[in-house]
This record gives C-alpha cells, sequence and structure tokens, in this order.
C-alpha cells in the first residue's frame, strides 16, 4: 500500500493505492466511501484485490466525512462535488504507467455508489465496469423531503453531518436514473432485503434502468454489510471484476 494524494482545486484529496506483486500494467477498482464514511471502510475491499492481481485505490471526498484525511468541510460537500473528486482521482489513476487504463472499474458504498454511478452514467467511456453496493439512489428523494414546503437553511445537520444548502440543491439538480441509462458497459448492484435506510426497490429500479446490469439482493442483510455478508459482496464484486476484465 502506498499514499497516493490528488488535487482538486486547491484541496488535497487523501487516497491509498493498494498493489498487487508485480510492475503492472494492472486493472484498477476505484472504491468510495459512503455518507460521512471514509476510505479505512473500503480497506477489505481494497486488499481483497490486491490480493487477487488488481489494484485498488480507496480515498476519502473532500469535506466527506467528519474524520477524514482529505481537506474541505461537510458543509461545501455534495454528490456532485463528491462526482468531481472522483473523477479527478479516474483521470488521475489513468494517467499512471502502472495503471491499465483500459481497465479502470469504479465501486461504492451507498453514496459512494451513488456517485460512482454518476461518473459511470456521464463519462462512460472511462470506466471498464461499476460495482455500486448497497447505492444510496434514495437520497434524491430524501433531499426533495426535506426541501418541501420550507426554505433551505444555511446549514443543517443530517445523520450527524453538518451539511450546507449546496447538498441538497445538488443533490434535487438531476434525475441518477437519466443518468444511468447511458451507462453501457457491466455493472453489478449488491443490496440487502432488509435495508431501512435505503429500500431495495431503489437498486430493483435501477437493475431495469441500466442497460446492462444485475442486482444479487442478500437476504436479510441491511444497509451495511457485516460478517459473512462483507465476506460475500467482497466476493462477488473480484469475481465481477476479474470476469469483465479486457
Amino acid at each position: 500500500m502506498e499514499v497516493l494524494n490528488f488535487e482538486r482545486e486547491g484541496k488535497k484529496i487523501y487516497g491509498e493505492l493498494y498493489l498487487p506483486a508485480g510492475d503492472g500494467p494492472f486493472p484498477t477498482v476505484i472504491i468510495a466511501h459512503g455518507f460521512g464514511g471514509l476510505s479505512a471502510q473500503n480497506q477489505p475491499y481494497a486488499e481483497a484485490f490486491a490480493q487477487n492481481g488488481i489494484a485498488a485505490y480507496i480515498f476519502d471526498f473532500i469535506g466527506g466525512g467528519n474524520d477524514i484525511q482529505s481537506d474541505g468541510a461537510t458543509t461545501e460537500m455534495s454528490v456532485l462535488t463528491e462526482a468531481a473528486d472522483m473523477e479527478v482521482v479516474l483521470d488521475g489513476l489513468a494517467a499512471l504507467a502502472k495503471i491499465d487504463s483500459n481497465n479502470i472499474f469504479l465501486a461504492g458504498q451507498s453514496q459512494g455508489g451513488f456517485v460512482a454511478s454518476y461518473i459511470a452514467g456521464t463519462q462512460p467511456e472511462k470506466v471498464r465496469g461499476l460495482v455500486a453496493i448497497f447505492p444510496a439512489y434514495v437520497l434524491q428523494d430524501d433531499a426533495r423531503k426535506r426541501m418541501e414546503g420550507r426554505e433551505l437553511p444555511e446549514t443543517e445537520e443530517i445523520m450527524g453531518l453538518l451539511l450546507g444548502k449546496i447538498y441538497a440543491e445538488d443533490a434535487t439538480s438531476f434525475d441518477i436514473y437519466d443518468v444511468i441509462k447511458n451507462y453501457p458497459g457491466p455493472a453489478m448492484l449488491i443490496h440487502g432485503t432488509a435495508d431501512q435506510l435505503v429500500p431495495i426497490d431503489y437498486s430493483r429500479r435501477a437493475v431495469e434502468v441500466f442497460p446492462s446490469a444485475e442486482l444479487v439482493e442478500i437476504e436479510g442483510a441491511g444497509h451495511g454489510f457485516f460478517g459473512a455478508d462483507e465476506d460475500r459482496a467482497i466476493n462477488l464484486s473480484l469475481e465481477f471484476v476479474k470476469e469483465n476484465i479486457l
């Protein structure tokens, strides 16, 4: 593992690159954390990929949480600023000699899965495949509900995170289902049937919209996978990437 940082508009994006043995160039998976999360939550995925000949990059979004090692305040963060971060990471990694730019996959948990889906739909030519793990496609409806019948405050605490107005404004400025229909590449969605935060119906709808996607439902799992459920999600992600390397 080596620390590898990028920069967007003068702000640091902290990240860690997990490399397999050998010289490369390696197929690579960029893995995004969820709302208020941090890169360390994706370490088990990154280690599994690297042990199987696939490079993995995990990073903290700018303003992405209270415990991040990247710059930026949570009040400046939105799904579109996170998408801009992920684009910087994608382009930065693609330029490295040890990375196979024809085989860069995007993955993400929860809001990270939403952001990865957005990049896949807006820049499909750069993305070899997509793994969305309990992706938070619900967040746009949640933001609309919060905005209903009231003026948005400058800042507001949601689920332990102090958010700025930009969060809800950006979340409601487009429809993720209109975006993902433009991604023709292979996609895998992994979602628990007992997810209370992001109902699985959102992924069931998404798999009908993506031109080429499959949904694996993990019976009884909630929002966040642990133990055997996490092991299964890691193995599913790994097999999906292996099968789709060019």
